[in-house]
Parts: C-alpha cells; sequence; structure tokens
C-alpha cells in the first residue's frame, strides 16, 4: 500500500494547489489578490474585493479538497470491485461500509489536499490557510465531525465576528468530534492525519492568532462590490 498512499499524496497535493481565488480575482477582475487586504488566496480575503467572488472560492476550495478524496478512493486497488458488488446497497456510498484499510489512504488525501492549497507549488507555496479545503476534504470521512465545526464557526463568527478566530475554534475541535464519533472507523494513523490536518490550519493562522491576543484583529464584514 505504500506505492498507493504516494500517489495518492501526489494527486491529492496537486488537486489541492489550484488556487481558486487567485485565479478567480485575476480573471474577474484583473488584480492579484496576494495584493489586497491580507494578502491570501482564500474566500475571506478574495471576499474583501468581491462577496460574489469570494462565495466561488469558498465552494471550490472546498469541492478540490472533496474530489482529492474521492478520487483517492478510485486509486485504491480493489475499488472498483467493491463498488460493483454493492451497487445495489443503497449504503455503498456511505463511508462506514467501506474496507477499514481504506481509510487511511483517505485520509492521507485530505491531509494533502490541505497541505496543497496553502502550500502550492504555482504560488512558490505561499498559499491560504486551508479551512475550506479542509472543510471539503473531510466531509467523506467524517461529515458529522464536521457538521459540529461548522455549527462552532458559525456560532463564533456571528457573535464575535472573527472569521479567524472561528476557523482557529473549529479546526481545533473536529478532530476532537471526529473521534468521538467515528471512533469505530478511525484507526490511529486516520486519527493523526486529522491531527495534522487541524494542527496546520491554526499554524498557518499564526498572525492572527498574534493580532487576536493584542486586540488588533480586522472584525470580517461584507461589502457590496461588484464581480
Amino acid at each position: 500500500m505504500l506505492t498507493i498512499y504516494i500517489i495518492v499524496a501526489a494527486v491529492a497535493y496537486l488537486l489541492g494547489s489550484i488556487p481558486f481565488g487567485y485565479i478567480l480575482v485575476r480573471i474577474f477582475r484583473g488584480e492579484d489578490v496576494r495584493a489586497i487586504g491580507s494578502g491570501n488566496i482564500g474566500a475571506t480575503n478574495v471576499a474583501r474585493k468581491s462577496p460574489l467572488l469570494g462565495f466561488a472560492t469558498l465552494f471550490l476550495d472546498a469541492a478540490k479538497g472533496f474530489l482529492a478524496v474521492q478520487v483517492a478512493l478510485y486509486l485504491i486497488p480493489g475499488s472498483f470491485t467493491f463498488f460493483a458488488s454493492n451497487v445495489s446497497r443503497p449504503s455503498w456510498v456511505k463511508p462506514n461500509s467501506f474496507p477499514q484499510q481504506w481509510y487511511l489512504a483517505l485520509a492521507i488525501a485530505a491531509l494533502f489536499a490541505i497541505l496543497g492549497h496553502i502550500f502550492p507549488v504555482w504560488l512558490r507555496f505561499n498559499g491560504g490557510k486551508g479551512v475550506a479545503t479542509g472543510v471539503g476534504s473531510f466531509l467523506a470521512l467524517a461529515p458529522k465531525a464536521v457538521l459540529i465545526a461548522l455549527v462552532i464557526f458559525a456560532a463564533v463568527v456571528i457573535v464575535f465576528r472573527y472569521v479567524s478566530l472561528g476557523s482557529i475554534l473549529a479546526a481545533a475541535a473536529f478532530p476532537v468530534f471526529a473521534w468521538l464519533l467515528n471512533g469505530e472507523k478511525n484507526s490511529p494513523g486516520v486519527l493523526a492525519a486529522m491531527i495534522a490536518a487541524s494542527a496546520l490550519i491554526i499554524l498557518k493562522h499564526h498572525a492572527n492568532i498574534r493580532r487576536l491576543l493584542a486586540g488588533t484583529e480586522h472584525r470580517f464584514e461584507l461589502k457590496r462590490t461588484r464581480a
């Protein structure tokens, strides 16, 4: 399986490294999003220029993470045979129907999709913070935990209007709830991948953490601008 893990990691990284925020702002605004606001290529910074493009970036960044895990699923030897033999069962597409040994490959795909977004080779390894890509990539592995993390994120942003704080707390909570709600499916390797992904997202917010502690972090506000 080592070769499969390497292939899965490479494919997931390349998918995750597609810089949709950079591409959309370049196409529709003729600008470099890295020269705007925080300089981040993620949805929050794109939304400062255009809410519409911000939502598009959010969707596409999440979609590429989800796609990376789905592609990894079909790279696993025996997956086509497994699906063919279970196609008549309504539950075959659910994660809990997969063989246990597949989960590590899927978790690796999720982790490397996030790595690709944070360190995209196309932008000299200077990318986003991985939140949306993390949501999409782990949705297939632990959807209930993702839902709880999203509720935490939304509550924090609504109450405090700090997207960074919501992202940090949601990322920290995700592996805890993933283990509690999916413990029978998660191996130590899967849990380690989830913790690593959450840690990467939190560490990428280091500047935000400093500003939050100093009381100088910007509160999120949507401005009406044309795409």
